[in-house]
């Protein structure tokens, strides 16, 4: 075959595909455009999920008329002019190819006026050849038309996905931005209708009542942290609000929504045993870094960044989520409107309960939790106070599963195995440092089941650390000499072999992640199960050592340990105040 250069109408079109894969790149690069041109105020209209029309407008600072027709010239941008501005970028765009890309595969069009100029400038481009331009009587600021996005590529639109898929992606993206850039009025219109509206005043939080509902914006925690080297801010979930996948977790790096598989892992680890297996929080976190620390030019979507310390980005990120979402873990309440639809009012604590602060035992504060974490939370300071449970008082075990203790507050129903699994993971966590162990009177040899061979080395090593003293004896097979004082009780080559059980996900642990996972499988094997009968005596000291956790409302899997009762909603259901 001849060797031969492609035409300039075809190579375009080849590198179109690379910035413009869907409506939704269409979207990103026009609204990350208009920030950069420092706009109060961004306008977005959709028609038919973005194939028929987009449109983008802002009154920022326009394009002057002599520069009109180079902004579709591939390469050509304001943002940089030497190699080395790359290493100091602060703009959102900078490549110089976004509307050259957009325009090719498009019928295209630029409406601008610069602040510096009386009359602005229309240009029409079909499939990236420019067919009028002349001058306009406009507003300050720009507005582009995209229409029939990919008519000229008829392959590309057979592999867009459907329009309620496009539709819902668009949206999040704007509402992304919009957190962001709380500063910046953003209004989005889809097949006629407006679907997002703020006003620019600057509150996030305002936002995130317009994106979710003002229940959930309230609860979320704020992140913030100080450090020379990185600064976090944004919002986390409380383990009350999560989701069944990871789609709700999204950073802005230097003001530019970036994916990062590392990062959503640092937040998911995070909330490591305070949720649910399969449960995730929402997150949405902005980071400000030396632009000289960051490489945002990998791909030309600009969406994908390389750090030059990731590892130590990954551990302050995992830090400051740890400490704040920690800092308000709580128990789960059923309200009085679970069964009766009715409102409640702050449920008051009986003062025949006033012994429990004589005892060291705080009492529950009137709410679940405070709408905002602190201001301030520093990765390198203390670990901030805990929310406690109240001193419980026993009432008996119901269905050989569950304990009922009374409280100041009203009634707790706790979930023995669950409640067990947290007492032994926070007394093995705490013992373990210090190397303590149980010998056997005699070596146990274990053989290892070639399902558990994955990564055997590296566990055992771990496992080792944590008080047992395992070694290689022969092909799959370990000699026991020790195990944990804390799991002394218990058959050493089950609970050995229980930590090693193969991972539900394949994700990447720090040291102490992987020390807590294995933890947490050898207590799920040892602890109470549920149709165990414990006498009262045992009953009472998985209470009392359950009140003394510092994460006492949920198991090492993020399952509640226990669940509430108020007085006020027992009151209710009796019919004792009031009508339902």
């Amino acid at each position: 075959m001849t060797i031969k250069i492609l035409s300039q109408n075809v190579a375009s079109k080849i590198a179109a595909g690379e910035v413009v894969e869907r409506p939704l790149s269409v979207v990103k690069e026009l609204m990350e455009n208009a920030i950069d041109a420092q706009a109060g105020e961004i306008r977005i209209r959709i028609e038919n999920a973005g194939q028929s029309l987009i449109q983008v407008e802002d009154n920022g600072v326009g394009i002057p008329q002599a520069e009109a027709g180079l902004a579709l010239q591939r390469y050509a941008t304001s943002k940089i002019s030497e190699i080395d501005d790359l290493e100091r970028i602060k703009t959102l765009g900078f490549r110089g190819e976004a509307l050259a890309s957009i325009a090719a595969v498009s019928r295209f069009g630029l409406f601008t006026r610069s602040g510096l100029e009386s009359v602005g400038v229309q240009l029409i481009s079909e499939g990236g050849e420019t067919v009028h331009q002349e001058p306009a009587g406009l507003k300050e600021g720009t507005r582009i038309v995209v229409e029939d996005l990919f008519f000229n590529v008829p392959a590309r639109r057979k592999f867009l996905k459907s329009e309620q898929t496009e539709r819902r992606n668009i949206i999040d993206l704007v509402s992304r931005y919009a957190l962001f850039y709380a500063g910046i009025r953003f209004h989005l219109q889809m097949e006629g209708k407006e679907v997002l509206a703020t006003n620019g005043n600057g509150d996030r939080r305002e936002v995130l009542a317009r994106i979710y509902d003002l229940q959930t914006a309230r609860a979320m925690l704020e992140l913030k942290v100080v450090d020379d080297f990185l600064g976090i801010d944004g919002f986390i979930s409380p383990t009350g609000i999560s989701r069944s996948n990871r789609k709700e977790i999204f950073f802005f790096i230097n003001g530019r929504l970036i994916s990062d598989t590392a990062l959503v892992s640092a937040v998911t680890q995070g909330y490591q045993n305070l949720l649910m297996v399969g449960r995730y929080p929402l997150a949405m976190i902005s980071l400000t870094i030396d632009p000289a620390e960051v490489d945002v030019n990998v791909h030309p979507t600009k969406a994908e960044v390389r750090f030059r310390e990731p590892g130590r980005i990954f551990s302050l990120v995992h830090s400051a989520v740890r400490k704040t979402v920690s800092a308000f873990s709580d128990v789960p309440r059923l309200s009085p409107t679970f069964w009766s639809g009715s409102s409640s009012r702050t449920a008051q604590i009986d003062p025949a309960w006033s012994f429990a602060a004589q005892a060291g035992a705080a009492l529950p504060e009137s709410q679940p939790f405070p709408p905002s974490a602190p201001k301030d939370v520093n990765v390198q300071g203390a670990e901030p106070t805990l929310v406690r449970v109240p001193l419980l008082r026993l009432v008996g075990q119901i269905g050989r599963i569950y304990l009922v203790a009374e409280g100041p507050d009203g009634l707790y129903l706790i979930d023995q195995h669950a409640a067990h699994e947290r007492v032994l993971f926070e007394r093995f966590r705490s013992l373990h440092t210090q190397n303590e162990s149980q010998y056997l009177l005699e070596p146990m040899v274990v053989e290892i089941p070639g399902r558990l061979d994955k990564d055997l080395e590296n566990q055992v090593e771990t496992l080792n650390h944590l008080g047992f003293k395992a070694e290689n004896f022969g092909p799959s097979t370990y000699r026991i000499t020790a195990i944990p004082l804390v799991i002394s009780h218990f058959d050493p080559a089950e609970a050995f072999l229980s930590a090693l059980e193969e991972d539900e996900e394949d994700e990447s642990l720090v040291e102490s992640a992987l020390e807590d996972k294995l933890i947490t499988r050898i207590c799920k094997r040892v602890a109470v199960k549920g149709g165990q009968i414990l006498s009262n005596e045992e009953q009472e000291r998985l209470i009392r050592d359950l009140e003394n956790c510092q994460s006492p409302r949920t198991c090492p899997h993020g399952r509640p340990t226990m669940i509430h009762l108020s007085v006020d909603l027992l009151e209710r259901q009796f019919g004792r105040r009031g009508s339902r």
